[in-house]
């Protein structure tokens, strides 16, 4: 019997680290059916992402292109059109790089490649001296992308346009995540707070990267304002990043290095979630907030910003507070909360949250859409 290789979907990300997006790229890797899909990974840094090596293992190729940067456009539009020149093969190509998967949608449809999709995960921008280039991008990416997908309904409009919500082209593939490994469990709660030596204490935790989104600032000093009251309170920071120095340096500022622990990078993030008694997330902006939805599933109280999507409490459990009120204000409000754990599991996978039911719809779209090259008009 004749055995058909699998179709190859070319998935393009900046790095694939334990982030919010490429853990949930993993989880639908991990569970999909191999045998009739696989994932290849563009890349946009030279040095090594954490799931590379179970990337490899699976089955996937990684691919490494330059960092997309004012002034190496020239450089990078080059290594494009000849990466599609010698991998001439994908029929879909699917890009998660916000505003710049413009341009790799751009090549992958002077490449004749007919299905690109771009993938909003975002509904803001720092602002830097990258925003002009960002928004000329934004600019441009409607008209090489042939399908639209986000996390939220915000993420969606924020980097397509009101115009593509109103025409119904936008499909919002939610963030989901693998309920059955968040689920609460006294018995791993035990065995962490254990090992990290916080029994007893009131433990807030946060995951994500140490970047200006994430608003570490203004978490130590919310954190500082609800230790001041309750001298048992702990913090866990779990993630990497380019501000990692500037927080630990603030925390030492502070006199909190006894009671804020910086864990880096972890795998384990299921079982971190069960030793908190709250999660506390005051990004500038998300497009949704993977981590969010993983907290939920843990059975935690979450407190975020305004800044992140309402879409984002899908159990009751989460409360949006304003960046404008004073870091003061918001720990007396936290300080105030019930933080009773309850089992969320059902209503995650009610509102279409979990990992395998998304699956079956995202391999479904997979395989109707790996069509022939056809001539598509320049």
């Amino acid at each position: 019997m004749l055995q058909l290789e699998p179709i190859r979907i070319l998935q393009v990300v900046t790095i694939m680290n334990r982030g919010g997006l490429e853990t949930m790229l993993m989880n639908y890797y991990r569970q999909i059916d191999r045998t009739k899909i696989q994932f290849d990974f563009m890349v946009h840094r030279e040095e090594e992402g954490h799931y590379d090596d179970e990337i490899l293992d699976l089955g996937g190729n990684i691919y490494r292109m330059p960092p997309i940067r004012p002034g190496n456009y020239n450089v990078y539009f080059k290594e494009l059109k000849e990466f599609f020149e010698l991998y001439s093969d994908y029929n879909i190509v699917h890009a998660h790089i916000n505003e710049n998967s413009a341009f790799v949608l751009r090549a992958a449809k002077e490449a004749n490649i007919p299905c690109r999709i771009a993938h909003s995960h975002l509904a803001g921008l720092p602002l830097d001296y990258k925003l002009p280039f960002r928004i000329y991008a934004r600019m441009h990416l409607n008209q090489n992308a042939n399908n639209f997908f986000a996390c939220s309904d915000e993420a969606g409009e924020w980097l397509f346009g009101k115009k593509l919500l109103q025409k119904e082209k936008l499909v919002v593939f939610k963030n989901a995540v693998n309920c059955n490994e968040f689920k609460y469990n006294e018995i791993t709660r035990e065995r962490v707070r254990k090992e990290l030596n916080i029994e007893g204490n009131f433990v807030v935790g946060h995951v994500g990267r140490f970047n200006p989104q994430k608003n570490h600032s203004f978490l130590i000093d919310t954190f500082h304002e609800i230790y001041k009251q309750n001298n048992k309170a702990i913090l866990l920071l779990v993630g990497q990043g380019d501000l990692l120095n500037n927080i630990k340096k603030k925390v030492e500022r502070l006199g909190l290095t006894d009671v804020v622990k910086f864990l880096g990078l972890r795998s384990d993030i299921a079982d971190l979630m069960q030793g908190m008694d709250l999660f506390l997330f005051p990004s500038l902006y998300e497009g949704l907030g993977v981590v969010l939805i993983e907290a939920q599933a843990a059975g935690l109280k979450s407190i975020t910003s305004t800044g992140t999507p309402k879409e984002a409490d899908v159990t009751n459990t989460v409360e949006f507070y304003n960046l404008n009120m004073s870091p003061k204000e918001w720990a007396n409000k936290i300080l105030q909360i019930d933080y009773s754990r309850y089992e969320k599991t059902e209503s995650i996978i009610e509102n279409g949250y979990d990992v395998s039911t998304n699956l079956k719809w995202l391999t479904k779209f997979y395989l109707e859409n790996n069509k022939l090259k056809e001539v598509v008009p320049r």
